[in-house]
């Protein structure tokens, strides 16, 4: 299974995952997404976010709640529609 260098939901530094990544059903680690996006192999976020848009709306959101500054979080959440679970058709 390939290894992501960043969350395939939001962007996030897998690297920097304090808890070293999402976990799946399992209990194993998540190759693919971080502890604050995914856990026993269900994503975190609320159902309504289900589209890239809304994802990078809703990180917008969280990253001001702790404490970054509006246009360092906007450009964070630039690359979010290139990530695996939000391209079209995946």
């Amino acid at each position: 299974m390939k290894h992501s260098s960043y969350c395939q939901s939001c962007g996030y530094p897998l690297k920097k995952d304090k808890q070293g990544g999402g976990t799946e059903k399992d209990g194993s680690i998540s190759t693919k997404y971080c502890s604050m996006c995914y856990e026993r192999g269900e994503f975190l976020t609320p159902p309504e976010i289900d589209t890239a848009e809304k994802m990078q709306r809703f990180c917008i959101a969280e990253m001001k709640k702790s404490g970054y500054n509006g246009i360092i979080a906007w450009l964070a959440t630039r690359s979010i529609p290139k990530l695996e679970r939000w391209k079209k058709g995946s």
